[in-house]
């Protein structure tokens, strides 16, 4: 479990996340929504300490976020920001292995290889290996972002707007394949959505947030209502079903 207790931040004056406290639960897809500017993306960074800790306290799987060594923490939790700029001669194959670095620290074995060889599958980038980053396009640097972090077998996989640059089909095959990891292979995936629709198909839980606070929390049915996404978004936004789940139909 991700706990988080009594978390602010701020950035110069400006004060982006106030008190947080919540949690997130193993072994779950959680996603986390909300209107620009919510504090999701600033969240998800002070869980992964891509940010110092300013107040309050983060633990995962009982791991003290602000006093865990490195390297410890790289074994609990892979964490994908959305500013994924790298040299772009690298070739894809490369930025993938260092997703294994924790497991190494530069000498990878035949297993380490075998990983990197699986994520690439699994992200549909095999064929692309060889190419340089500047050779592929913005979809394709995406989904070797996200097989980096896939590839490091962490228990927990933390991801901000990984659905960006994908286009429907790729974008679809990552939420079958994060699915799959919590379902069938018993990691825990955190992610912020934009889409609310990817959250209502696929996620087991859902944070809203909205001005830096806690809007609501539980699952997809209980958080993705007309009355809670209405004033969440303050538009008025109505809600169907559709094979039991939520269907938001913001676009109408």
């Amino acid at each position: 479990m991700i706990q988080i207790e009594g978390v602010s931040h701020h950035i110069g004056t400006a004060q982006i996340l106030r008190d947080i406290s919540t949690s997130l639960p193993e072994g779950r897809l959680t996603a986390l929504i909300g209107p620009n500017g919510a504090g999701k993306s600033t969240l998800l960074r002070l869980i992964g300490r891509l940010e110092p800790l300013q107040a309050g306290r983060i633990t995962v799987d009982e791991h003290d976020v602000a006093r865990c060594p490195t390297g410890c923490l790289a074994r609990v939790m892979a964490i994908l920001g959305q500013q994924t700029a790298i040299a772009s001669r690298l070739r894809l194959s490369e930025l993938v292995g260092f997703g294994r670095w924790p497991h190494h620290q530069g000498r990878p074995s035949a297993d380490d290889h075998a990983r990197v060889a699986e994520a690439l599958d699994a992200f549909a980038l095999t064929p692309l290996a060889g190419r340089f980053l500047d050779e592929v396009s913005g979809g394709q640097a995406q989904r070797a972002h996200i097989a980096m972090a896939f590839a490091q077998d962490t228990p927990w996989l933390l991801l901000d707007e990984p659905l960006n640059n994908l286009d429907m089909s790729h974008a679809r095959a990552l939420m079958v394949r994060l699915r799959g990891l919590v379902a069938d292979g018993g990691r825990s995936v955190a992610m912020v959505v934009h889409e609310i629709n990817y959250a209502a198909a696929w996620a087991d839980h859902v944070v809203a947030m909205k001005d830096g606070r806690i809007f609501a929390t539980g699952a997809p049915a209980e958080v993705l209502t007309e009355e809670v996404l209405s004033a969440l978004y303050d538009a008025s936004i109505r809600v169907g079903q559709h094979h039991g789940r939520p269907l938001v139909l913001h676009h109408a």
